[in-house]
């Protein structure tokens, strides 16, 4: 089943908050709170119990009566939540003096009216929940206990490995070989064209990227896009002019002048290009338009679940399921973390004599899939090291793969580490069925999300809501559930994305059980009329509306992706929304669309951003359950007075641009907040931040002096993790931070080009800044004992580093020693002093340098015995890029340009022959 609990875990709270809130409660109804309270927390105590057996275990008197409680608890929350937004929009009505005369006179009528009506609620409720109970005394359930789950930690890091290792080298090499010829090993003249073909999961893009990373040094260029099953075909071919190399102001070109670019650009050059997951032989055609024959010679590679697909694009390379040995090697890695007895590996780390046989009966099942070897390693990872546990998994899995490798027989294999998630990742895990194939899902806009829907309740106060759901994403990654995308700056996880199995699997969970409905031009996914949550992602109007109307008014979630902009429905057929994002459809010809928001008054999310709105309308103060407002990327200037009295306002995302008015003081539940804009005509803003002392992240643009009051209120934000402060562009670098007091548990510092340290500040303290993963400031004077400080701050994973030491007279250089940075992986030196040296051990995760105004006037007398000008790159094993950017002030011609081919001798010599740009000026 779905995580049948539906709205329980977040209802029972709220039960309990009307009992001790100040709602002035009638005896009769409070009572019927406290029995609906015993039953409701007896309901998802048996709900919880059912929710951990596979559906096809379950009886079906089971599966009605889970149903029947699911669709009350989204009926009872959405009765008390409609009261407690009736009760604080009169609280509201009281505390504003120009409301204050007309609510005097209107709240003696209003107020036994919303009495009468909860009480009436709650009688009804209590009829219905009573009703559901003597059903449920018919069926007894008694599934067993729970039991806890444990994550192998060593799992996580050997992520990146398992996709890319076992049984790849075999198929790599033989398509390889379809590929070039084998006697000089470069690519054919002639075009090539291989498509890859098999089921999901069985590492058709894992393949061709193992095949794109190991030939495409040999092309002039190259390129790896995704198709998939809903194709943005404008998006597609500016995916490929990237990569290809073919920078152009390419936002208002239409799809035939961009295929005309990509024609021209490629006709003389030999080119290889993998299209990833295709499903329509029509799109392929379009996509192929782009690609032309040449006399050069070019490689395409596809890949594609369908067959026939495969037939008419060309060159069907049917993929293999892995052997048993290559499969036993995956299974035994993941879960003991090397490979098999083979590879001549202490015996200790590999399962005992009575382990081999299940675990080669679990295998047999698998059928050599990689993706249901993964999964089943993740669960049995968490399971005790004994024959029992092993084949109880074995059993689970049913008949497995053996037969019949569809579709269904591995939803088999997946879905059971499923039901082996808490019951509250379930919820968080299904929601992601609102998002397309292959989408990058941001993470804090997912966890927002899943804050706004109710998913995440907070039980210990030293966590945040945010930070809970953190716990809960990474977890998703850790059982293998999610797919992590690191960024480029500092190689941490900022998205994730859904193999297409996982997410053929939760669709099919949650149509069943009518959690999320997809439209879009491959159909519904809910047979129910009555829509929870609605994605739209694209579609003919006349599909997609004739299905969206009905039951919109219990939609809780509507997500619209761009390809359905033009198919929003009107905001006011929604009764209980809590999170509506919008991003990136277009709002400019429709700003009308915005007219009810105000009238949302259960929203928890709105998501605005790049929408072309202008403005928001000034009913947004209705919404006083608000928790995310995200209005970036439009062409609004200026905030309505009334976003301050959005008091459950947790996170504010805005452009630079925007003024936001007096007042922000009121929003005192804030954790987020970017960007504030600063400047005269609201400098008494200062005063009000410091109230804000909930803020964990804020980024701040100034466009005036530097403001005492403002280093002031800054330390007294003691929860902050992540602080951005910079200058309006074209303003003069202002003020100094030197009293500024970092905190704790700070991660992310960035005041570069605002204003400066004097020295490096004694509370940047490698024993206490456990955290911090980003540092970017400016500091006046830096000496080598200071570099080596930071070389020890142990989670640091991006410097930037400016200095003023040449301007104060101080021409040492800088040696960077043997462990230092151990987790570095970005650098940015600017106007250091020649030179800087790095010794064996120093960096051993850098894969970018780069040098900004490098002085190089003092290189004289540093030459090494052989008389070359050495800083030792070769001692950093991971390097990929170099940039140096060298000013000779003070240095002869001659000096300089040794100091330049120094430089670039060491970036070619380096083992990993990693990109680099040299360039010197005066």
């Amino acid at each position: 089943m779905e995580i049948v609990a539906g709205a329980l875990p977040s209802l029972l709270p709220k039960l309990a908050e009307l009992l001790v809130g100040e709602y002035n409660l009638q005896k009769e109804v409070k009572g019927g709170i406290i029995f609906l309270q015993a039953e409701l927390e007896s309901m998802q105590g048996a709900l919880e119990k059912i929710s951990r057996t596979p559906v096809d275990k379950i009886d079906d008197q089971d599966k009605i009566w889970a149903r029947k409680v699911r669709e009350m608890s989204y009926d009872i929350e959405d009765n008390i939540d409609k009261y407690i937004v009736q009760c604080k929009g009169r609280k509201m009505a009281e505390e504003h003096s120009f409301k204050e005369a007309i609510d005097r006179t209107l709240k003696w009528f209003r107020q036994p009216k919303i009495r009468h009506n909860i009480a009436t609620e709650i009688r009804e409720i209590k009829s219905r929940v009573i009703e559901v109970h003597e059903r449920r005394r018919r069926y007894e359930v008694s599934l067993g206990v729970d039991k806890p789950v444990t994550v192998d930690p060593r799992l996580f890091a050997q992520y990146t490995e398992v996709k890319e290792l076992v049984g790849i080298d075999e198929a790599r090499d033989e398509l390889i070989s379809k590929i070039v010829i084998e006697e000089n090993e470069v690519p054919k003249k002639q075009g090539k064209i291989v498509s890859i073909v098999g089921f999901g999961g069985l590492g058709k893009t894992t393949l061709a990227n193992a095949v794109y990373e190991k030939i495409r040094a040999r092309f002039d260029c190259c390129a790896f896009v995704s198709v998939s099953q809903t194709p943005n075909l404008k998006k597609l071919y500016n995916d490929l002019l990237y990569d290809l190399g073919k920078n152009i102001n390419n936002e208002t070109l239409d799809e035939m002048r961009l295929i005309n670019i990509l024609r021209q650009f490629l006709q003389e050059k030999r080119y290889f290009v993998v299209v990833d997951d295709v499903w329509d032989i029509s799109v392929w055609k379009m996509i192929r338009c782009a690609l032309p024959d040449n006399d050069v010679g070019y490689t395409i590679i596809t890949t594609t679940r369908i067959s026939d697909v495969a037939e008419q694009v060309g060159g069907a390379y049917p993929l293999k399921p892995l052997s048993l040995n290559n499969s036993q090697k995956l299974l035994y890695r993941r879960i003991f973390g090397n490979g098999n007895k083979d590879n001549n590996e202490e015996e200790e780390n590999y399962p005992h004599e009575e382990l081999a046989e299940v675990s080669n009966r679990i295998l047999k099942k698998c059928a050599g899939v990689p993706l249901a070897i993964i999964t089943i390693a993740s669960l049995l990872a968490c399971k005790p090291r004994n024959k029992m546990e092993w084949y109880e998994v074995y059993n689970s899995v049913g008949t497995g793969l053996e037969n019949n490798l569809d579709v269904e027989n591995m939803r088999k294999i997946l879905s059971f580490s499923y039901y082996e998630l808490p019951c509250h990742l379930r919820a968080c895990l299904l929601y992601l069925s609102m998002f397309p194939e292959d989408y990058r899902i941001e993470k804090d806009r997912l966890i927002r999300m899943w804050i706004g829907e109710g998913f995440i309740q907070c039980e210990k106060a030293e966590k945040s809501l945010f930070e809970l759901g953190e716990s809960y994403f990474n977890e998703l990654i850790n059982r293998s559930m999610i797919q992590p995308i690191h960024n480029s700056f500092d190689d941490m996880i900022s998205s994730c994305h859904v193999h297409d199995m996982v997410l053929d699997l939760i669709r099919s969970l949650s149509s069943e059980e009518n959690f999320v409905t997809v439209l879009s031009n491959m159909g519904g996914t809910s047979p129910s009329n009555m829509i929870r949550r609605l994605s739209l992602q694209n579609g003919q109007e006349s599909h997609v509306m004739a299905q969206a109307t009905f039951g919109m008014k219990h939609a809780r979630s509507v997500v619209v992706f761009p390809a359905a902009a033009s198919l929003v429905p009107p905001l006011d057929c929604y009764r209980v929304l809590r999170v509506l994002d919008l991003e990136d459809c277009s709002l400019s010809k429709a700003n009308s669309s915005l007219k009810y928001l105000g009238n949302l008054h259960h929203l928890r999310y709105l998501g605005l951003g790049k929408t072309c709105i202008s403005q928001l309308p000034e009913e947004i103060g209705n919404l006083q359950l608000l928790q995310t407002l995200d209005v970036r990327g439009n062409l609004i200037f200026r905030f309505p007075s009334s976003v301050v009295q959005l008091r459950k306002l947790m996170c504010l995302y805005m452009d630079q641009s925007i003024r936001i008015p007096n007042g922000i003081g009121n929003l005192t539940c804030l954790e987020q907040l970017s960007w504030l804009h600063i400047d005269d005509s609201n400098r008494n803003i200062i005063e009000e931040l410091g109230q804000l002392t909930e803020l964990r992240q804020l980024s701040i643009v100034l466009a005036d002096e530097w403001n005492d009051k403002l280093l002031e209120c800054l330390c007294k934000l003691q929860k902050m993790q992540d602080l951005v402060i910079t200058i309006r562009p074209g303003e003069r670098s202002i003020g100094g931070l030197d009293a500024l007091v970092g905190p704790r548990h700070l991660r992310r510092l960035i005041t570069q080009g605002s204003c400066l340290f004097s020295t490096l500040p004694a509370w940047v303290n490698p024993s206490l800044l456990l955290d911090l993963t980003w540092l970017c400031i400016d500091v006046r004077e830096l000496h080598q004992a200071d570099l080596e400080i930071l070389g020890r701050l142990p989670a640091l994973r991006l410097l930037n580093l400016k200095l003023d030491n040449k301007n104060l007279g101080i021409l040492a250089g800088f040696v960077v020693g043997a462990g230092a940075f151990p987790c570095l992986v970005s650098c940015e030196f600017w106007q250091f002093v020649w030179p800087v040296v790095f010794q064996q051990g120093a960096m051993p995760r850098l894969g970018e340098l780069r040098f900004i105004q490098f002085y190089v006037g003092e290189a004289r007398g540093i030459a090494c015995n052989d008389g070359s000008l050495n800083l030792g790159l070769e001692n950093l094993p991971s390097l990929q890029e170099v940039h140096a950017d060298l000013h000779y002030d003070g240095a002869g011609k001659e000096e300089a340009e040794q100091a330049e081919a120094a430089l670039t001798h060491e970036a070619e010599m380096h083992p990993n022959h990693p990109r680099h740009h040299i360039s010197m000026r005066l």
